[in-house]
């Protein structure tokens, strides 16, 4: 029992992001903490998640993470709907779409779907989603993409709810102290996802050491590449209090990754993640494909700003995983999600209830070898 376990119900500070609310309904029962990660639904399919969450989670502690951007780009801050960003963007970026999927044995689509309303990363969305988030029993929420919104603070200070925010350097840190939030996620660039540049085995004592100096007392969750319970030992020996964690999840079969996806992630060493801006608009870490070198090659037509490319990227994605799905083996190659380079350690497809009891056997043994060691001293 350490602080972040008092402040949030967990049992064992693990820490699980997951879109998937068979995951943080699992992990949560086995002791964990799990996470739901809102920004895949809009305000009404939240709410059905989290009403499933309550009804099964056994009344076991879990959180919520929604995205509201601090920064939005200035091409795209007066869109107030989809309707209308979905006719900002040229329609040469469908073409360069069905080019790219063509060459794998995918059929063309006319015209780029639009999204529905209320989907998409934008602040508005955040902020609904995190409206519904606080109408449940929620022991956490959490936000990244910038400081966490005024709005959030207040409303998690008033209900008891603790407020985390994840940062990627240690001024980012500061700032989201001074802004009121509970607990710091300090994420290493080898997250999955929206990350930076700096090694987690770098950021967490840098955080850790800048908050203390600056008199702040929060507590620190480690994230980025952590798949394992002697890597999250060695976290919190550095300072963290706990992991939050994200790839490991997505192995397990309760996770919303496909059968596809996950046989590429047992496959892939950590050298094949990717950190690309092709799929949201903003650096986030992927399996690479064809499709990010596509993107990503001089002679692509850029990526668009957040949330444009999510509408570019998201049903192009959604074609290539039916399109494997039925086994076109071109489409395979395409496939990909958000993932860490932690990927490199994935042997197998487990439970999520094993995933957690083998990070606490880990654990133990971790702590044990170095108390074992001291002793030799």
């Amino acid at each position: 029992m350490n602080r972040v376990c008092e402040m949030t119900g967990a049992e064992f500070p693990l820490f699980a992001f997951s879109h998937c609310r068979d995951v943080v309904a699992a992990v949560s029962k086995a002791g964990g903490f799990g996470v739901l990660g809102a920004t895949r639904f809009s305000p009404d399919q939240l709410e059905e998640e989290l009403a499933w969450i309550d009804a099964h989670v056994d009344g076991a502690p879990y959180g919520v993470d929604v995205l509201v951007p601090e920064v939005v780009d200035p091409r795209v801050r007066e869109l107030a709907d989809n309707k209308s960003r979905a006719a900002m963007i040229d329609p040469s970026y469908q073409g360069f779409v069905n080019s790219v999927l063509g060459e794998y044995g995918i059929a063309p689509e006319a015209d780029l779907p639009i999204l529905r309303e209320r989907m998409g990363i934008t602040p508005e969305n955040g902020l609904a989603l995190m409206e519904v988030a606080f109408r449940h029993p929620i022991r956490l929420i959490a936000n990244a993409l910038g400081i966490a919104p005024p709005a959030m603070i207040e409303e998690g200070k008033q209900r008891g709810v603790p407020v985390s925010a994840l940062v990627g350097a240690k001024e980012h840190a500061i700032r989201q102290a001074e802004a009121g939030v509970d607990i710091i996620v300090a994420q290493g660039t080898e997250a999955g996802g929206h990350c930076g540049e700096v090694s987690t085995l770098v950021l967490i004592p840098e955080v850790v050491r800048e908050l203390a100096r600056a008199g702040h007392d929060i507590p620190v969750l480690a994230a980025g590449g952590i798949m394992t319970g002697g890597q999250m030992a060695g976290m919190m020996a550095a300072g963290a209090q706990g992991a939050w964690t994200g790839s490991i999840w997505l192995a397990t079969p309760e996770a919303e990754t496909s059968d596809a996806f996950r046989e590429k992630m047992v496959a892939a060493r950590s050298r094949d993640t990717v950190r690309s801006r092709s799929r949201t608009g903003k650096p986030a870490r992927q399996l690479g494909t064809p499709w990010h070198a596509a993107w990503d090659a001089p002679e692509g037509p850029g990526t668009l700003p957040m949330p444009l490319m999510g509408m570019v990227s998201e049903p192009a994605f959604a074609r290539i995983e039916r399109e494997a799905a039925a086994g076109n083996a071109g489409a395979r190659e395409l496939v990909s999600y958000f993932v860490g380079q932690g990927v490199g350690l994935v042997e197998q497809v487990r439970s999520s209830r094993q995933v957690v009891q083998d990070f606490r056997e880990e654990f133990i043994d971790a702590v044990s070898g170095l108390m074992a060691a001291m002793d030799t001293q």
